[in-house]
C-alpha cells in the first residue's frame, strides 16, 4: 500500500542541495522549492531515506518526512494553496 509523503529539505551546501533535489526527483513530484510529494511503499520509503542519509550532512542539513496518509484515501483537498493554484500531481504525464 502506497502512502503519500511530503518531503522537505533544508540543505546548506549547493552540491548537496542539487544531489538532494535529484534524489527526490526520482521518488516524487516537485511541488515547490525544497518540497516534494512522494507516493511510496514502505520499502520505497526506506530506500529513499537511505539515499538521502548518504547525501546530507547530518550536522548541517535537515530532511523532514511528513506522512499524509494512504494514496487510496487521498482527498481532493489534501493540499490547499494560497496564491497560485496547486496543480494536482495525479494528472497524467504526457511524454512527447
Amino acid at each position: 500500500m502506497r502512502r503519500i509523503y511530503l518531503i522537505t529539505y533544508d540543505v546548506c551546501e549547493p552540491k548537496r542541495l542539487r544531489q538532494t533535489f535529484k534524489c527526490l526527483k526520482n521518488w516524487g513530484d516537485h511541488l515547490q522549492y525544497s518540497v516534494f510529494e512522494c507516493h511510496l511503499t514502505p520499502t520505497d520509503l526506506i530506500h529513499c531515506k537511505a539515499e538521502l542519509a548518504e547525501i546530507i550532512h547530518h550536522g548541517e542539513d535537515q530532511v523532514l518526512v511528513v506522512d499524509l496518509g494512504s494514496v487510496e484515501n487521498r482527498s481532493d483537498d489534501l493540499v490547499q494553496a494560497i496564491g497560485k493554484p496547486y496543480s494536482d500531481m495525479a494528472a497524467p504525464c504526457i511524454v512527447v
